[in-house]
């Protein structure tokens, strides 16, 4: 049996910066479309986590190229190359017919819909 939701909840309040105010619900497991919480609830996964998991959560072909890449090499800072992020560029490239690559997980700071958001919500 999990700990009490207010166990998770209050021990994130404690310790987490509060940046983010929650549902308060506690998921623990995610297929495809579908997200389960702690108490065995199904829910309709709307967010993908802020498009992170637009794919579904646990893609079988993905979840095995994780795992294939972890047992090789988990992660590398920029300060290094790896064999893995020339050929990423390649594809990304030739996929969007661009001439350079940037992988982020947000928009720049400069990108015009940032500029928008921040205005809204800092009035800046």
């Amino acid at each position: 049996m999990s700990p009490p939701l207010n166990d998770f909840i209050a021990t994130e309040a404690r310790l987490g910066a509060h940046n983010y105010e929650p549902l308060g619900v506690i998921l623990s497991r995610g297929k495809g479309v579908w997200v389960w919480d702690t108490q065995g609830n199904r829910y309709l996964d709307c967010l993908s986590a802020y498009s992170a998991v637009n794919q579904g959560h646990c893609h079988p072909k993905i979840l095995a190229a994780m795992v294939e890449q972890a047992g090789r090499l988990t992660l590398t800072s920029r300060a290094f190359h790896n064999d893995q992020l020339a050929s990423f560029y390649e594809q990304i490239a030739e996929l969007t017919g661009s001439h350079k690559v940037l992988p982020m997980n947000r928009l720049p700071r400069t990108h015009p819909r940032y500029r928008r958001f921040q205005h809204r919500r800092c009035g800046t």
